[in-house]
This record gives structure tokens, sequence and C-alpha cells, in this order.
């Protein structure tokens, strides 16, 4: 257990404010005062692979924690009640001011950051897209800004978490890099 874990971070239950909201076996916790129940699962997020007419990979440079500075790729995560591909065009729209023209799942991978002092867990689904045009490509939303990087020479030390590392070399195998 670490100081980010549920585990340690929750400590009243969110319904009626007792103590009595104690960890269960199930990734779960269970308040004996007013009998919530509350599971800890995995957010959905989204991850675009888009190259150019180079081979380049796209990425962005996150500009808020976690991992403020370093590369990422282009998504976030998916808005409840939406979709995995609704939030990939509306994420590449939101941080690149791009429109994805076709795009294919290619993985998924988990993930672990701490966000406001909490472990937050993710799935990662990773997605190859197409753009019909790089113009107008601008950078907002989350991100301080864009490079395009040939895949053979990418730095992972710089790549923001593992999974993300993870998708990437998964495309780089696809690809036969």
């Amino acid at each position: 257990m670490t100081p980010t874990s549920p585990e340690t971070v929750f400590r009243f239950c969110p319904r009626c404010g007792s103590r009595a909201f104690t960890a269960q076996a199930d990734r779960s916790f269970r308040c004996s005062d007013c009998a919530f129940h509350l599971y800890v699962n995995a957010a959905a997020a989204v991850a675009a692979l888009i190259v150019n007419e180079k081979g380049e990979l796209l990425l962005t440079q996150r500009a808020l924690d976690p991992q403020k500075g370093l590369l990422d790729l282009p998504g976030g995560f998916v808005d409840p009640g939406e979709g995995a591909e609704q939030a990939l065009l509306r994420e590449i729209k939101e941080e690149l001011n791009l429109e994805v023209d076709h795009y294919r799942f290619l993985a998924s991978y988990p993930n672990e950051y701490v966000f406001g002092g909490l472990s937050v867990y993710t799935a990662d689904l990773a997605f190859e897209c197409r753009v019909s045009s790089f113009e107008g490509i601008s950078w907002g939303d989350d991100i301080s800004g864009y490079l395009f990087i040939a895949p053979e020479v990418l730095d992972f030390s710089l790549i923001c978490s593992e999974s993300i590392r993870q998708i990437i070399r998964h495309w780089q195998r696809e690809r036969g890099h």
C-alpha cells in the first residue's frame, strides 16, 4: 500500500461521513454505518497514434501534472455517457484541432498515476488514427505543445507513463520497427 492508494486516502464514507468506511478484499469499500458500498474500478481513457506523411509519430507535451512536461499520446478520459470512439474524436479535436477520418482499435494497457494525492487507475485504450490533413493543427486543452518524432529515435525516458510506452512499443512491433 502506498500513501496515494485508495486504502490509505479514503478515510470517511462519502455518503454519511462516518469513519466506519473500510477497505474490503474485493477492491471495494463498505460503510458499516449506512451500508454504502463503493468499488475502485479503472476509468477508461483513450490514446491516439497518429503519423504524418514522413511516418513520424505525433506526440503531445503534458501541460499539467501528473508528469508535466513529459511526452504523451494525444487523448484523455472517456466522459460519463460517452463511448471510447466518441472520446477519441473529441480529445483529438480539443487537444490538436484535428479531425480524425479513420481509426482502428490497437490494444489496451493498464495505468496508474497520482492525481490530487490519489492513485487513479485507468484502462488506456489505444487507437491507430488517420487524419485527412494536418493543416490547422494547434495545441490547446491540457497540452503545452506537440511534435513529430521518428519512431526509431524516440527516447522512451521522455514518455509520461509505462502504459503509453507499452502502447507505442506494441504499435512499433505491429509496424515491424
